[in-house]
């Protein structure tokens, strides 16, 4: 079943989306303020986030910019009050597929959910065969092959590889890796990320001392260069 989280503080709101979703066949989650929000979506699968903009504790903003820092692709409609184009274009650049102003039709917002997850669905079903330079991948399986020949890559590998492929065509800062794919609690140091990437690059490129695909920038990070 479809899972939905709807991040929404005005209650009246909040329970007629949730009634109308179900009604629909959706299963819905939901959060009151964006703080609880966030960790929801951060912390469980869903297949669409329904985001208040104005929200107590962390704005609908700033929710949709952590959640797509993090590296979740789950689609994002936000809700607004503003009708302001400065502000629709701004929560599109953070990273939301869509948007509806209130007031809004029930009709209009469940044609514009099935549509968004359309799109998405086609998104994560290409995403189950990527081919990146000579590399074939698959994040959901956690496989790997060169012209249908297996390659052993450790979950790191994996995991930096996803990463950067969430944020393609942007400079991502070795800090940043750090901090995503190893986290605070252990302690590796910007040279462990080099190593890491000298190993992609092995499996990538074809010539990876002369990298086409993942790019150094010097004195900050990589960039996954993808048409």
């Amino acid at each position: 079943m479809t899972r939905i989280l709807i991040i929404e503080d005005e209650p009246n709101m909040r329970m007629g989306l949730r009634d109308n979703l179900e009604f629909e066949g959706y299963e819905v989650d939901i959060a009151v303020d964006g703080e609880e929000g966030l960790t929801s979506a951060l912390g469980k699968k869903f297949d669409l986030i329904l985001l208040d903009v104005m929200l107590p504790k962390i704005s609908g903003f700033e929710v949709c910019k952590q959640v797509r820092a993090k590296g979740v692709t789950t689609p994002i409609i936000l809700i607004t009050a503003k009708g302001e184009e400065i502000d629709k274009v701004l929560g599109l650049e953070l990273g939301a597929d869509d948007y509806v102003t209130k007031p809004f039709s029930l009709r209009e917002l469940i044609a514009r959910i099935k549509a968004v997850l359309r799109r998405g669905g086609a998104e994560r079903e290409s995403e189950e065969n990527l081919v990146i330079g000579q590399l074939s991948v698959n994040f959901r399986t956690y496989s790997a092959s060169i012209n249908d020949a297996e390659v052993q890559m450790s979950h790191k590998e994996y995991e930096i590889l996803k990463f950067l492929w969430h944020n393609k065509n942007s400079t991502v800062s070795r800090d940043t890796l750090l901090n995503e794919i190893w986290g605070y609690e252990e302690n590796p140091t910007t040279r462990t990320v080099d190593n890491f990437i000298m190993r992609l690059r092995q499996k990538i490129e074809t010539d990876p001392n002369h990298p086409k695909f993942i790019l150094t920038v010097h004195g900050i990070g990589y960039k996954l260069v993808m048409a």
